[in-house]
């Protein structure tokens, strides 16, 4: 961190002032996020191949069909793609998303084949289609015409589509190469409603404003967990206000709150932590339509009847995804017994059970990797004797790239995979897994070594006593928006525990006092008894934690969210 940094940056709070400057932050300038900000769309290449193509399809009333993907990301930009080009006077917009069980992810030929039964004359993908390449081929020997948009790493052979969208394309020029799946959408309609202003089109018809669809940017960009650069924040900040001024989705809202949480106070946590999981349950065990319809609502009573379906999927998610979680947990906890080696578990971990369920896998990989501090792929059975995988990765390790490295060292390993650096996914045959766990274990020691692996946890430091309160935390609150690569700001410290009591069966409520203070404050430990924290903790404590604002009954108070705990210091 620049120390001179932290007096250049006036006009917030000192304690903000040196968590900007530890993100890299050197000027005030850097913390406006007005829409002036965003980065222009005339860098994002295959724009001039993309819009010709759309501005066709809504002058002439052409049949355009949205192909998306089961995630948040693919949800919400699915939603923003129907509504931006009938706002712009489409006059045929229809959607489909592939059901995970039945056509597996992006534009596959099954898929196209589903497609076809409506007669598109023009496909754009969403959050998906670099790697459609057998998918795109068999869309335009229908003779459909296909644009691409998506954000994922591209392969070595690109689909032949009319246009390509897509911010990693090599010799892509675009400032952001971190847009999720709805930013790159945004982006090609913002441009598409540029080039149609310029044309007259709107001559006396109503023009949309693309600032009324980042809600559901900001939505997919947070659940997508893609890093928050400037660009990213601004769309993300942009979003927020709008939720927060009553200017957003009844769908959203309606996540919210049945998620209990304040729109009118809606932080970017709120997305990724209470409305994209509702939103992910759908496709996770279900059917994203349900998700999409949510989002496309028009009236408070269909979004709230959406969210409630969501609201139940989302609870069925989570008892399934406990079971699966403790079945793993065990498998590894047995696999570390079974290790008779000084290094004890090893520095990547694959699980796998022919009972799990193939739309939860990748939450109990996320689960394992928090707790162990290692790379972990969970696998789940998808029937004829193929296995399906979802792997996340820990600081150090690009999940996809690690993959890819395992199938180019052994050809027809694997069958597919594709993602990010943090999260990916594969398929492979059942009876190859030992194989492909002993070569997946070889890639990650060559890249990431055990040094990796201890879960080391990165605070902006202690805060003294007198800082421990409403004020700092609401600075916190507003400062934002915080997420991947630009995180909410966590601190550590000494405490003396003076109430502890368990909730909700799961985590742990304390009072802490700060080493050198008078007054003890609030506290909660998400998931602490899973850790082997009880009621029965006492004593002084080391904690890394966030400063929250707790609202219960209408009342604020100051709330410590503990992330880790560290007894007898």
């Amino acid at each position: 961190m620049d120390p001179d940094a932290v007096e250049r940056i006036d006009g917030v709070h000192p304690v903000l002032r040196r968590v900007y400057a530890a993100r890299g932050i050197r000027r005030a300038d850097e913390l406006d996020m007005e829409l002036g900000r965003l980065a222009p769309p005339a860098a994002l290449s295959g724009l001039d191949a993309a819009v010709p193509v759309l501005a066709d399809a809504v002058r002439d009333g052409q049949r355009i069909l949205i192909v998306g993907d089961f995630d948040a990301d693919g949800a919400s930009s699915c939603a923003l793609a129907m509504l931006a080009l009938q706002d712009m006077g489409a006059a045929a917009v229809d959607f489909l998303v592939p059901n995970r069980f039945e056509f597996g992810y992006g534009l596959s030929p099954e898929i196209v084949t589903e497609a076809l039964k409506r007669s598109p004359d023009v496909v754009v993908t969403v959050d998906n289609g670099i790697s459609s390449v057998d998918g795109v081929a068999a869309a335009r020997e229908a003779g459909v015409r296909v644009v691409v948009t998506d954000h994922h790493l591209p392969p070595e052979a690109l689909p032949a589509a009319d246009a390509l969208v897509n911010p990693n394309l090599p010799g892509d020029a675009f400032p952001s190469k971190h847009l999720a799946g709805v930013g790159v959408i945004f982006y090609v309609l913002a441009a598409l409603r540029q080039h149609l202003r310029d044309a007259g089109w709107f001559t006396g018809r109503a023009e949309p404003r693309m600032a009324d669809y980042l809600d559901l940017v900001a939505l997919g960009t947070v659940a997508d967990v893609v890093p928050l650069d400037r660009n990213n924040r601004v769309l993300v900040e942009q979003g927020l206000r709008r939720i927060r001024a009553a200017r957003c989705r009844p769908g959203i809202r309606a996540l919210l709150e049945i998620a209990g949480r304040a729109p009118d106070a809606c932080t970017a946590s709120d997305l990724g932590f209470a409305v994209g999981p509702r939103l992910n349950a759908a496709g996770r065990l279900d059917d994203m339509a349900v998700g999409i319809q949510c989002l496309l609502a028009t009236t408070v009573s269909a979004a709230n009847q959406h969210a409630q379906r969501l609201e139940a999927l989302n609870r069925r998610r989570q008892d399934i995804e406990a079971r699966m979680e403790a079945e793993a947990v065990s498998a590894v906890d047995t696999l570390s017994r079974s290790l008779e080696t000084e290094q004890g578990l090893p520095s990547a971990i694959c699980v796998a059970d022919s009972g799990w369920h193939q739309g939860v896998v990748g939450i109990v990989a996320s689960r394992l990797k928090e707790r162990f501090h290692r790379p972990v792929i969970a696998f789940a059975p998808v029937g004829d004797g193929e296995l399906k995988g979802s792997g996340r990765s820990v600081d150090g390790l690009h999940m996809r790239d690690a993959l890819e490295q395992v199938a180019t060292s052994a050809p027809g390993l694997i069958h597919r995979f594709g993602g990010h650096a943090a999260a990916a996914g594969l398929s492979l045959d059942e009876t190859r897994l030992d194989a492909f766990r002993a070569r997946f274990q070889a890639v990650v020691d060559e890249r990431l070594g055990r040094s990796n692996l201890g879960g080391v946890c990165l605070t902006d430091g202690p805060l003294a006593p007198a800082e421990l309160n409403m004020e700092v935390a609401r600075a916190i609150r507003t400062g934002g928006p915080w997420g991947q690569a630009f995180p909410e700001p966590r601190f550590d410290g000494v405490f003396e525990v003076v109430g502890a009591r368990v909730v909700g069966d799961r985590h742990l409520k304390l009072r802490l006092l700060p080493e050198g203070g008078r007054t003890a404050v609030d506290a909660i430990a998400f998931r602490a008894v899973d850790a082997g924290w009880g009621d029965d903790l006492s004593g002084y404590v080391r904690v890394a934690y966030r400063l929250d604002v707790n609202t219960w009954r209408q009342r604020e108070s100051l709330q410590l969210v503990v992330e880790q705990l560290q007894q007898g210091v």
